[in-house]
């Protein structure tokens, strides 16, 4: 379907056709060294995308480690606020950018710079404004604080004319995917749980390949979309 609004966001249009596999890990690094080690226990688990939130002093650096070290991984740069940030995560060689929110400036930049955006959204309202910038991938954040899966398919009722596609995100654990992965809008269903904040500290690389390993096993066992 075409955007509502004239002229539509390259980058919001080319967002949906991002192939991120039924699970996306979501990952904050409190250390650049940490970044290879990362990206080798959760491919060998079987996730092919990753965010990698911009909230430390690290992000960017370790965003481009894990851009050389793994070529053909999908890599998004997570909590890209303003402009600025998507061009340095861009620069850092992150193939999309998620939000936590909808800032219409950032959409429309980096529809200018050719960066697949995935901005947040919380209510109908903001919904309808993201669409008429283009926007057809959309991350529903915080999920569980919203309601969860149900709450999503409240949400998305009025637009599900539209096809849009989202990204739950926000309070998700291993037995909470599968009932988001059931519903017919969701692309794919982001979680911390899988490369936590706590085993990377630990450097508990064997533990991160297995939770991405069990991830990717919930997305093939989701029940039918509904």
């Amino acid at each position: 379907m075409k955007p509502i609004s004239d002229p539509p966001a390259p980058s919001a249009t080319s967002a949906t056709e991002l192939n991120l596999g039924a699970v996306i890990a979501v990952v904050t690094v409190e250390r650049a060294s940490d970044a290879e080690p990362i990206i080798g226990a959760l491919l060998a688990g079987g996730i092919s995308a990753i965010e990698l939130t911009l909230r430390t002093p690290a992000a960017l650096p370790a965003l481009k480690l894990m851009r050389g070290a793994a070529p053909h991984l999908r890599l998004g740069a997570g909590t890209v606020l303003t402009p600025a940030q998507a061009d340095l995560a861009q620069a850092a060689g992150a193939d999309f950018a998620l939000a936590p929110g909808l800032d219409e400036e950032t959409v429309r930049h980096c529809a200018r710079i050719g960066l697949p955006f995935i901005p947040g959204v919380a209510t109908a309202s903001e919904i309808q404004k993201a669409t008429n910038l283009g926007c057809r991938f959309l991350k529903f954040f915080p999920a569980e604080a919203l309601g969860g899966a149900r709450g999503l398919r409240m949400l998305n009722a009025p637009f599900e004319h539209l096809g849009l596609r989202f990204l739950p995100l926000g309070g998700i654990e291993a037995t909470l995917a599968g009932g988001y992965l059931a519903q017919r809008c969701v692309a794919t269903v982001g979680g911390s749980w899988i490369a936590s904040a706590e085993r990377i500290r630990r450097g508990a690389w064997d533990e991160i390949r297995e939770q991405a390993a069990a991830a990717m096993a919930i997305g093939r066992s989701a029940p039918p979309s509904i």
